[in-house]
Parts: C-alpha cells; sequence; structure tokens
C-alpha cells in the first residue's frame, strides 16, 4: 500500500471517528442569543455565529462543531443550559 492510499483511509477514518454538535431551530431564543451563546460556548466567531444562526433559523438545524465526543459533550450541554436545543450525531 502506497503512502498515499494509507494517509487518505487514516484521514477518512480520523473524519469518521468526529462527532457532529448540532444546535435545532426553536420558537423560542431570538437570534442574538443565539448568536451570542455560539460565540461563548463554541467559541465561534461573530460572522461565523451569525451564519450559523441563520442556517438554523432557515435549514430547521446546523453542525456547529465537530470533534472528539468527550470535546463535544460539555459544549452541548452548556448550549442545553443556555435554552438551545441541541444534540450530539
Amino acid at each position: 500500500m502506497s503512502e498515499k492510499t494509507q494517509y487518505s483511509e487514516d484521514t477518512l477514518e480520523a473524519q469518521q471517528l468526529d462527532a457532529e454538535l448540532v444546535v435545532h431551530n426553536d420558537d423560542v431564543n431570538t437570534f442574538d442569543h443565539v448568536i451570542n451563546t455560539l460565540m461563548r460556548v463554541c467559541k465561534h466567531s461573530d460572522e461565523q455565529a451569525q451564519q450559523c444562526a441563520l442556517i438554523i433559523h432557515f435549514k430547521g438545524k446546523c453542525t456547529v462543531k465537530t470533534g472528539p465526543l468527550e470535546k463535544l459533550e460539555p459544549q452541548c450541554l452548556a448550549l442545553l443550559d443556555a435554552g438551545l436545543q441541541a444534540t450530539i450525531n
């Protein structure tokens, strides 16, 4: 197996191991609250948080973060504590 092929398989495997933190739309939270919470909890820039908020509003959900489950669980709990609807896939 060539080195390039091995690297591609390793990268694909690493990507498959990442979990996704998803925020779902609701009729309760304001755009400002969602944006500020994403900036605080997920360390998004203002622009990134605004884009995610728009995607959440128009598409019904948005993956706001990917990574190892151990790192996403505390962020998911913080989003839930802030009143947002969040899940890990």
